[in-house]
């Protein structure tokens, strides 16, 4: 049983699973901060206050699920503008830079079925 659960730990996907999550929170974080301490307070100086939580329906507080609503539109706007968009464009800078590979040479039996089909021809 200890020796199954110690392939089940030491198998690549899960470290790369678990270094995926951390990096992931890390990110999360950048990502977070770029949204709380520069877009938001961009949209604030622009439009005025960002903050809707003080929006009320009778007795449902909606002003807090706009809150959330707009957060989330400001962090997916900024991972496509700041990361997916530059990420797209080195992928085509690093594509354009590779060279072409040759085209494989066909294996030899093929090679000789064409001679063999081209003297039947002939």
């Amino acid at each position: 049983m200890l020796e199954g659960f110690k392939k089940f730990i030491f198998r690549g996907n899960v470290i790369d699973l678990a270094v995926g999550v951390i990096i992931g929170g890390a990110f999360g974080a950048i990502v977070n901060s770029l949204v709380a301490d520069i877009l938001t307070p961009l949209i604030g100086m622009i439009f005025g206050t960002p903050d809707f939580s003080g929006l009320k329906l009778g007795a449902l507080n909606i002003g807090k699920f706009v809150n959330a609503v707009v957060s989330f539109l400001m962090v997916g706007f900024a991972l496509y503008f700041f990361v997916v968009t530059p990420m797209n464009k080195l992928q085509e800078i690093s594509r354009k830079k590779e060279p072409e590979a040759a085209p494989a040479s066909p294996p030899e039996e093929i090679i000789l079925l064409r001679e063999i089909r081209d003297a039947l021809r002939r």
